[in-house]
């Protein structure tokens, strides 16, 4: 017996891709990506950077192994949507602790499956993002692209994602106190400085340079995020008050921050970077790291020729910015994830040189005081 269609998604240039709803079964405009990875389901419905983003999984199998407790990046998933292939609601792991369908009920995120995944990544690919309508399979094409015309995805979606009150992840014998600022922080990143004896504060996106500096850090950290990092002009000026003042660490939307902070500028891409299979080159020392990435944007690489910073990375498959780091004031980002929640472990290196900076950082201090 062949169940018959009762969901679909309509994109703005009018073609429909019909399937089989999970998850909660509401209608949702968003925009709509792709990624590569071939596990860590849980990890994308679960990362703030997802917001407001329908995310097509171009592995073919989801929901095989279900959740764990341990795996979120957040405590409340806001990922727009997920669309995939096929779903598995039957999972086999020791770990599992609910379906992805039982997950995305509870947090009220749509899902589909059924749909042919491979056309719609080409279509992507060849067109671009753009906005899509998860919708009833009786929604008609006029009626969706009538919603998909009137409806605009938010550009204040970092102050939605990010913590609104500070909060503190101690260490037992800490070897430094590191301030984080949450653009939509992913709690691996938290898991990857306690573990090197960091406890961390983190603060709101828009907490004030003065406000971050009576917390005394050690060194400032900059978070991943959704959106458009033009869209968080406090942030930046916050970073512009802060460097040179402490050792500053930033990832993906964190990198395009201080990039912007410096004076370059960034460019949306054309359906941008997610998967955990990108290959980045160390300019440094010549080493290629196999890398997790998620974002819309780049920083523009001849925009930084005005600027105090330094190219480090760069992406093989585009040759796109993926690092930079300003000697001098002890700062210094990259595009991709270090942290790799889900993906490779190659840079996780990164965290050991932020520490390295923090420490350099206090012996000059010492040896200035005297």
């Amino acid at each position: 017996m062949v169940l018959a269609y009762n969901r679909k998604i309509i994109l703005e240039d009018g073609s429909e891709y019909p399937g089989y709803g999970f998850g909660d079964l509401s209608d949702r405009v968003c925009e709509i990506v792709f990624n590569t990875s071939m596990v860590g389901y849980q990890e994308i419905v679960s990362d703030p950077s997802y917001a407001c983003q329908a995310v097509v999984m171009t592995y073919p199998l989801i929901g095989n192994y279900g959740t764990a407790e341990d795996d979120y990046e957040t405590g409340t998933p806001v990922i727009g949507g997920l669309i995939v292939r096929e779903y598995n609601d039957f999972p086999s792991n020791f770990r599992n602790a609910a379906t992805l369908d039982e997950v995305m009920k509870k947090y009220h995120i749509p899902g589909i499956y059924g749909v042919d995944t491979r056309k719609l990544t080409r279509s992507i690919r060849d067109y671009g993002s753009r906005k899509v309508l998860m919708t009833d399979i009786t929604t008609t094409q006029q009626q969706g692209l009538e919603i998909l015309r009137r409806t605009d995805i938010p550009r204040d979606v970092v102050a939605q994602v990010s913590c609104h009150t500070t909060w503190y992840a101690p260490v037992k014998n800490e070897k430094y106190h590191i301030v984080a600022i949450d653009c939509g922080m992913k709690h691996n990143i938290v898991r990857q400085l306690n573990a090197r004896g960091c406890s961390v504060t983190a603060v709101p996106w828009n907490t004030s340079a003065e406000e971050i500096e009576k917390l005394s850090p050690d060194g400032v950290f900059l978070s991943n995020g959704p959106g458009d990092p033009a869209d968080v002009q406090e942030v930046i000026e916050t970073v512009r008050q802060l460097r040179g003042k402490y050792p500053i660490f930033g990832i993906c939307l964190g990198h395009q921050i201080l990039s912007l902070a410096y004076g370059a500028k960034t460019y949306k891409l054309k359906f941008g970077h997610r998967g955990g299979n990108h290959p980045v080159r160390d300019l440094q020392t010549g080493r290629i790291e196999i890398t997790s990435q998620n974002h819309s944007y780049a920083v523009d690489l001849k925009s930084l020729d005005a600027t105090d910073l330094t190219v480090t990375h760069i992406n093989l498959l585009d040759q796109t910015v993926e690092g930079v780091c300003c000697d001098r004031d002890r700062a210094f980002s990259v595009q991709y994830h270090p942290e790799s929640a889900p993906g490779p472990q190659d840079s996780a290196y990164l965290f050991d040189r932020f520490l390295n900076w923090i420490k350099e950082g206090k012996k000059h201090a010492e040896t200035n005081r005297y």
